[in-house]
């Protein structure tokens, strides 16, 4: 017989979803009849996919094995029905950006805006992620492209560096070292005892752009460092406006605060570094027309009023 699309569905569908009551909702059919999908599948497989417990599902070691084919089976089947669309030669339809959310700058929405009024019969979506979470956006389809802080190691994805991103250590304009005259570079031991604010600590260790903050500190000695973990970007800057401590922020988050003055940069030579900004798509995905263009927006050097 065979495996059928739509038990492929169901199985995906239950696992987003959390269980069969939610996947039936999803599909828009009944309970009993993604139940018997499921059991088809299993059948057709030889194995469990899903163990049942009292409050829900879980994948079995088999279901793990096969939700990654099976969502991307899904995603070739969505690139196929673009492929078809885009037969009739205008731009029209969706495309997903994934993106971490510290990257939406002003330089970045002014782009989205410029395809927005490019391609005003595609939808432009945007979902906010982890770096990590944005790559698993892309993979399993549910993302056309994603942005993202360093290249994807997985081989499924295509990964293209379109610039490094600086990161600035900020802190609150009434601080002693932004009131120092005149403006000199600042060494580690100018910063002992200081706290710093940051992003608290992933318990499933995923690197972010911020998550290098622990290892910055210690590589200039400053290892012991009190560090506040705030969840939310716009809550630190706040926080360091307020002069709870200081923060090693990306340079396109804070370029308006630099400018209106509520943050002041320090120089500090030992913590110069950046991390790359990545474009990531599947390495099988149909692109459109459309969305090769918001590719070729979103790599394209930065403009002199983008710099400023």
């Amino acid at each position: 017989m065979g495996v059928e699309i739509d038990q492929v569905q169901a199985l995906v569908a239950i696992v987003r979803g959390g269980g069969v009551t939610r996947a039936a909702a999803a599909l828009h059919v009944s309970q009993p009849a993604v139940s018997r999908r499921l059991h088809l599948l299993e059948q057709e497989l030889g194995a469990p996919l899903f163990e049942r417990l009292r409050k829900g599902v879980i994948l079995t070691e088999a279901g793990r094995a096969f939700l990654p084919h099976a969502e991307a089976l899904l995603a070739s089947m969505r690139d196929g029905a673009e492929a078809v669309r885009a037969l009739e030669g205008a731009d029209r339809g969706a495309i997903t950006l994934a993106l971490v959310g510290t990257l939406a700058s002003t330089a970045l929405t002014a782009r989205l805006q410029a395809f927005r009024d490019g391609c005003p019969h595609v939808q432009l979506r945007l979902r906010t992620a982890l770096s990590a979470e944005v790559s698993g956006l892309v993979r399993r389809g549910d993302a056309t492209l994603g942005l993202r802080y360093g290249a994807d190691e997985g081989g499924e994805l295509v990964s293209a560096t379109l610039h490094e991103e600086p990161r600035l250590v900020v802190c609150s304009p009434r601080h002693r070292l932004a009131r120092a005259r005149p403006a000199r570079a600042v060494t580690p031991a100018m910063l002992k005892g200081e706290p710093w604010i940051g992003f608290p600590t992933r318990p499933d260790g995923a690197e972010e752009a911020y998550a290098s903050l622990p290892h910055c500190l210690a590589t200039c000695g400053l290892g012991g460092a009190e560090i506040i973990g705030i969840d939310s970007l716009t809550a630190q800057k706040r926080m360091v406006e307020a002069g709870f401590g200081l923060a090693l922020l990306p340079e396109s988050s804070v370029g308006e605060e630099l400018r209106t003055g509520t943050l002041r940069r320090l120089d500090v030579p030992a913590m110069r570094v950046t991390i790359p900004v990545v474009l990531i798509h599947r390495r099988r995905a149909y692109l459109s027309a459309a969305t090769r263009r918001l590719m070729a927006l979103l790599a394209a050097k930065p403009s002199r009023k983008e710099r400023t």
